[in-house]
């Protein structure tokens, strides 16, 4: 492998951690928002009351975000 070659692969390695790093971020952020915004317990819920379609509704939001998050960094 050339040292040109290596210097690219290096580039894009840091380029994809640090975009996944504020992915993750900014995930961790949306999924706070979510659990302050509703007026109960998610996890009581979810575990206690065997809510299932909230815990549907929230692997929703969770997929969407995920997906919104993965588009921006994509560009």
């Amino acid at each position: 492998m050339s040292p040109e070659a290596l210097n690219l692969f290096i580039a894009h390695l840091v380029a994809a951690l640090v975009f996944a790093v504020i992915g993750v971020i900014a995930f961790a952020i949306a999924f706070v928002i979510m659990i302050k915004v509703t007026p109960f317990s998610i996890q009581k819920e979810i575990e206690e009351d065997q809510n299932t379609a909230l815990a549907i509704v929230m692997a929703s939001i969770i997929i969407g975000i995920a997906i919104i998050i993965g588009m921006a960094i994509q560009g």
